[in-house]
């Protein structure tokens, strides 16, 4: 990316909506209620032939102290800082306010460059809040209309001067290939769990710095915010999501928002770490939460928050292991990491414990030490008879990985009870070290090997018996026939 360029203003002026048009995605969530982001999100935006990190940022609020909007606040000025240049974005049609006039009279003080716009210029009723934005001091307000696009020209030249030259960029990058450096993809990490249940705080303490907007209340976060970081000689992009509650208390639009915001990270996530509360751990949500991410087939960690609180701990453990053989038998094994983010135990233990289930998640078994498994283990508990007759289990084999996925062929397949198939997941899991790991296994009528021979010699056969069985002469033939 060539710049970093920083949208700010005060609430409700467009700025998701903006930063959405840029990144060509809806990363952002855009409601009408004003202050819907509170985390700033990053993004990589492309405006012609210029490629930059866009960052959207929180309503600019006049707040101070340790309450939610000054920390939101905090959070602006630190991408603000962080910028290259900043878009400072003002609503034309409901004009200038003494908020605008105070964010402009601090951008004017800082040392980050600043372009005015003025945004909802589509038609002439906004014209006489562009033109008031003069007023401002920070030079001619460009007419834009994040909504409907209108505008991006007069944008595309206000940053033409914060973009590098592009020889300069194209020479960077073929240096780049001729080394043969390749960084790899980074491994896609989400943190979700209940609200409240410490998942900002411990991105913050894991990345080392105040990312993420964190305090007392519940609900705080509202987007998945991915983050890159680096840890164990790994490129990593963490997520941080919303807290899930239980689907009947979700009723506010924006909410919902926020749940599809965090399953979508979900769905892009390959490992994923389950944060629950020591203080009242597996909650009915938490196993809600669990069984979402087993059943869209990610890698699983359990990682238990608020460790510092619990007094008899080696009992805790024993009662969680306990409770996951019960009640998340689908993950049999996953691994448990207590954790306080406050004291900082345990906070070692994710990165490798997100890398082993990630290494488990994509590993491919031979197929012939497969089906030295299966005769072992059919040989050590056979399938059960159904209706007099034996299930026979001919062959098996692995379709996929990410998750890892298995198909057992048999000419009875629909008949195989489904208590013998978590048996043989549960075998699998425990030969082929897959602990932790959603399996997949599929049972497949296999096609019979000698049905055509049958069907070849049998058919003549029949036609001859029936023939002898009707009695009748058969007419010879002669050379006139």
């Amino acid at each position: 990316m060539s710049f970093t360029l920083a949208i700010v203003g005060r609430p409700n002026v467009g700025k998701s909506t903006l930063f959405n048009r840029l990144v060509g995605k809806r990363l952002a969530l855009v409601d009408d209620t004003p202050g819907v982001t509170r985390d700033r999100r990053e993004g990589a935006a492309e405006l012609g032939d210029l490629s930059f990190t866009v960052i959207d940022t929180a309503g600019f609020e006049d707040a101070g102290g340790d309450v939610l909007p000054a920390r939101m606040r905090r959070q602006t000025e630190a991408a603000i800082e962080a910028a290259d240049v900043c878009l400072f974005l003002v609503d034309a049609r409901a004009g200038l306010t003494p908020l605008d006039e105070e964010i402009a009279r601090i951008l004017r003080k800082g040392d980050t460059p600043v372009i005015l716009a003025a945004n909802k210029c589509e038609g002439k009723a906004a014209e006489a809040g562009r033109v008031e934005a003069y007023r401002l001091g920070l030079g001619e307000p460009l007419g834009i209309s994040a909504e409907h696009g209108e505008g991006t020209s007069d944008l595309y030249q206000a940053l033409l001067p914060f973009a590098p030259d592009m020889a300069d960029d194209e020479a960077a990058d073929v240096g780049e290939g001729e080394a043969g450096e390749d960084p790899g993809k980074p491994l896609r990490l989400a943190v979700v769990g209940r609200p409240n249940a410490g998942k900002s705080t411990l991105i913050n303490e894991l990345i080392g710095e105040d990312r993420m907007l964190t305090g007392p209340e519940a609900g705080i976060t509202r987007d998945a915010i991915s983050v890159d970081w680096n840890a164990e000689g790994k490129a990593i992009k963490l997520w941080d999501t919303a807290g899930l509650r239980r689907r009947s208390r979700v009723t506010e639009k924006l909410e919902k928002l926020s749940v599809a915001d965090t399953l979508r990270a979900v769905d892009f996530a390959e490992v994923v770490v389950l944060l629950i509360d020591a203080t009242q751990p597996f909650e009915k949500q938490d196993l809600h939460i669990a069984d979402a991410v087993v059943e869209e087939g990610r890698a699983l960690v359990l990682a238990v928050s608020k460790w510092d609180l619990v007094e008899d701990r080696s009992a805790a453990l024993r009662e969680i292991d306990q409770r996951i053989d019960e009640l998340l038998p689908q993950v049999k094994g996953v691994e448990v990491i207590p954790l306080s983010s406050l004291t900082g135990h345990g906070l070692d233990k994710i990165v490798p414990a997100a890398l082993r289930a990630y290494k488990r998640w994509t590993k491919r078994i031979p197929t012939s030490a497969m089906n030295r498994w299966l005769e072992m283990a059919v040989g050590r508990h056979p399938p059960p008879a159904v209706q007099g007759r034996r299930i026979r289990l001919r062959y098996m084999t692995q379709a996929k990985a990410r998750p890892p996925t298995f198909v057992v062929f048999s000419q009875r397949a629909e008949k195989l009870p489904d208590s013998y198939t978590r048996y043989l997941i549960n075998s699998l899991r425990e030969r082929f070290d897959l602990d932790g790991a959603p399996i997949r296994l599929f049972v497949r009528k296999g096609d019979n090997p000698y049905a055509d021979q049958r069907k070849r010699r049998g058919t003549p056969m029949k036609a001859k018996m029936k023939s002898r069985s009707s009695g009748k002469p058969q007419k010879k033939k002669t050379n006139s026939d």
